[in-house]
């Protein structure tokens, strides 16, 4: 047994005499590779972590960097952020907007008939004031045109509060959309400020957004372009033929 663990201890020592040797020989070869190895399970850790991540935190192998930023402004935009309006031709967004189109259009020209006002107006104001007829006020209160109450004594269901408790903030209630369609022309029709609207040439749906936008129908800077855009892009003015 002694001899065993002589011969054993006579071993290890001369491996580790030879591990030395080695290692003095070829130390800087050693210290390269390691540092190489450090750097791909680097590499690879990092890899696995962006590609884990729902936002990468670089465009990895994308031949288009215009993309990204494209994407970014279509998400904004349909939360509401940012001037422009994008919209892919193959998203959700863009099939609900056809469908509020088909449901709407002939609402749209018989109103434009009975009152003058553009269809392609009314139903790009009714797309970008209902979010397609998915907002809240749109689907509770069939109020398609974000018509607002201010009348101080309001009976059971005339209106209701959508935000806080000032009285601004009270959204008209219609019966049905098509009776939300007949107030927003009654509205345009009757309010001395948007009479001018009405000295416009019915064809003419830029001219009719800035001047409803300078008359005040919202407070958004970027209205009247946002209204423009939704007719141009959903080619809206075939309606007011």
């Amino acid at each position: 047994m002694i001899v065993k663990l002589t011969l054993l201890r006579n071993a290890l020592e001369h491996l580790r005499h030879r591990a030395a040797c080695l290692l003095e020989r070829h130390w800087l070869k050693l210290l390269v590779a390691s540092f190489f190895c450090f750097l791909m399970l680097e590499r690879n850790l990092t890899l696995e972590l962006r590609l884990s991540t729902s936002k990468p935190l670089m465009n990895i192998g994308s031949k288009n960097p215009d993309a990204n930023a494209k994407e970014t402004a279509l998400n904004n935009a349909q939360q509401g952020e940012g001037k422009a309006v994008f919209v892919a031709e193959d998203s959700e967004k863009r099939r609900q907007q056809r469908a509020y189109i088909r449901r709407f259009s002939k609402v749209a020209q018989a109103e434009m008939e009975k009152f003058g006002i553009p269809a392609s107006i009314k139903l790009a104001q009714g797309l970008l004031e209902s979010d397609a007829g998915n907002s809240p006020i749109a689907r509770d209160n069939n109020n398609h045109f974000g018509i607002k109450c201010f009348s101080r004594n309001c009976r059971k269901g005339h209106c209701s509060n959508f935000q806080d408790d000032s009285h601004k903030d009270f959204f008209r209630i219609y019966p049905s959309a098509w009776e939300s369609f007949r107030a927003h022309s009654l509205m345009l029709r009757q309010k001395e400020r948007y009479q001018t609207l009405f000295k416009l040439p019915p064809t003419d749906y830029r001219a009719w957004a800035a001047a409803l936008s300078k008359a005040g129908y919202a407070t958004d800077p970027d209205y009247a372009a946002k209204v423009v855009r939704l007719i141009e892009e959903l080619n809206l003015q075939r309606f007011d033929e």
